[in-house]
């Protein structure tokens, strides 16, 4: 029996998870942590991120009952975009940034209209810019830039590699590796700001699924597996990023499939089967694990403000001295969304504890407003805050109409469907498009990644899509087209939505 180790360091939870050749689930692990602010920007230091990965691991080991000296091959999967600037002796030179900051729309403008292309201001190379247009006096010091993914592989491997899905949300890529054309010409830009160099040499090589990206080296085992049973010499994945594996989770690599990601933030990518006519700075064109061409939706927020909102429900709940867990209040307030209004109260809700690109926000400010005709209960509150945790998304969906881009299917998966039905049944409505939701949605990206490293273990001759169906032509799924009614409820908060957002606007401003 095969044993594949994937983890993924998420924007909540470091996860690790081991399975067997069938992609059935092992053992898992977990560690929880969060961003900071740190001198106004969102960050996770470093040194968390390998307290977390450790403790995953061993948590894994526990789990499973076992002590591990080798598994057959092991996958690294991070949040997409960032800034991690080094020097030339691995020092870091500035707090890691996440793909939630948007302090880099100055840059993200000037690149986009140089390269006419979209580049959003959470990738790697719009930090990097805004960095050097500020004047920062590390800029001069980098000799390697990175993702999450590709930092942690580094230590495990001592190679400078990344899959080509986390790549693209470096720099915009072409075939299968960066785009010659845009490195020269932000090469030629660099030098007018007085920086001779070349900038694909700060850069990791890119790869694609099935590579051999190197092997476990014995200070990456010791620095995994603190107790010092695991052995060198096991083979890894390409590093990818979040999106990737939410692809390769869902089954979405073939052109015309799509899948939605509900968890911190919301992501829909959407494969092309042919080039997009125009750039759009709502939609992000990135590559698949194999190297194909996608449409990335992101919304910064998605479910955070309902996490906080249970957690004060959870309170009021305990004040009455009962003990309720928050899986328990999650599904009973989840489920009695289903009661709500036609109008949902008249009631609309915007999530955004960050800036959100879409909704043209540079800063979070988190706030619901109700016409005073609409009635103000529970089931209308929750309600509205379960469709605006995916409503962004419809931002850009309207784009891709105007492009007449076909979508076939939407596979979802995210903690946002945990509860049965629901979150699987507002996607629907908010996208208008019938939702898949598969028995291991909740897997989520280390078992993706997982599943990359297994078809790097295997090296079969199949491509990727024809390993992946291979995979999952056994698991159970459900599909939720939503009802008329629902998708007019929908349609109703849909429409108070868009008008609503120059008061949100505002109180990004004013807060």
């Amino acid at each position: 029996m095969k044993k594949i180790l994937g983890i993924e360091l998420g924007s909540t939870r470091i996860k690790a998870v081991l399975m067997d050749e069938k992609a059935t689930v092992l053992a898992q692990g977990a560690y929880e942590w969060e961003n900071q602010l740190v001198d106004g920007l969102w960050s996770y230091s470093l040194e968390e991120a390998e307290k977390g990965l450790q403790e995953s691991y061993r948590d894994l080991i526990r789990n499973y009952g076992e002590v591990l000296t080798t598994v057959d091959a092991i996958g690294i999967s991070g949040m997409m975009h960032g800034y991690l600037a080094f020097d030339k002796n691995d020092r870091l030179l500035a707090p890691f940034r996440t793909w939630r900051n948007t302090n880099t729309a100055r840059a993200a403008g000037h690149l986009t209209e140089l390269f006419r292309f979209n580049v959003p201001m959470r990738w790697s190379v719009s930090q990097y810019y805004e960095s050097v247009l500020d004047g920062l006096s590390h800029v001069k010091d980098i000799a390697f830039l990175t993702t999450l993914s590709g930092y942690v592989h580094y230590k495990l491997t001592g190679r400078k590699v990344l899959g080509i899905n986390d790549a693209s949300g470096m720099f915009p890529v072409s075939g299968h590796t960066y785009d010659s054309k845009m490195l020269a010409d932000f090469n030629a830009l660099l030098k007018t700001k007085g920086l001779d160099v070349q900038f694909e040499t700060l850069l990791p090589e890119v790869m694609v699924a099935g590579e051999n990206a190197g092997l476990l080296t014995e200070e990456g085992a010791k620095w995994l597996d603190t107790e010092g049973n695991l052995q060198a010499g096991i083979v890894l994945c390409p590093p990818e990023g979040d999106m990737g594996t939410g692809m390769i989770a869902t089954n979405s690599v073939l052109p015309k499939t799509a899948n939605v990601s509900s968890g911190t933030s919301a992501n829909l990518t959407v494969i092309l089967d042919k080039p997009l006519q125009n750039y759009y700075k709502e939609i992000d064109v990135i590559a698949t694990p194999d190297g194909y061409p996608a449409a990335l939706i992101h919304a910064n927020n998605c479910t955070t403000e309902i996490n906080e909102w249970v957690s004060l429900f959870g309170e009021v709940v305990s004040l009455f001295g009962l003990n309720v867990s928050k899986g328990e209040l999650f599904n009973r307030l989840f489920k009695h969304s289903l009661q709500s209004d036609a109008n949902v109260g008249e009631m609309v809700s915007y999530n955004f504890l960050a800036g959100e690109t879409l909704a043209e926000t540079e800063k979070g400010a988190p706030l619901v407003m109700r016409a005073s005709s609409g009635e103000m209960n529970l089931a209308n509150f929750m309600q509205s805050q379960i469709y605006s945790a995916v409503a962004t998304l419809a931002l850009g969906v309207d784009i891709l109409k105007d492009e007449n881009v076909e979508i076939d299917s939407v596979l979802a998966h995210g903690g946002f469907y945990k509860t049965d039905f629901v979150g699987q049944n507002a996607t629907s409505a908010v996208l208008e498009a019938p939702v898949t939701v598969m028995q291991n949605a909740a897997e989520g990206g280390a078992w993706g990644m997982a599943l990359l490293a297994l078809y790097t273990a295997v090296g079969t001759k199949k491509t990727l899509a024809e390993f992946l169906n291979e995979m999952f032509a056994d698991v159970e799924k459900t599909v939720v087209m939503a009802s008329e009614e629902e998708r007019k409820k929908c349609k109703h908060f849909m429409n108070l939505y868009r008008k609503g957002l120059k008061a949100e606007q505002e109180a990004a401003k004013v807060l």
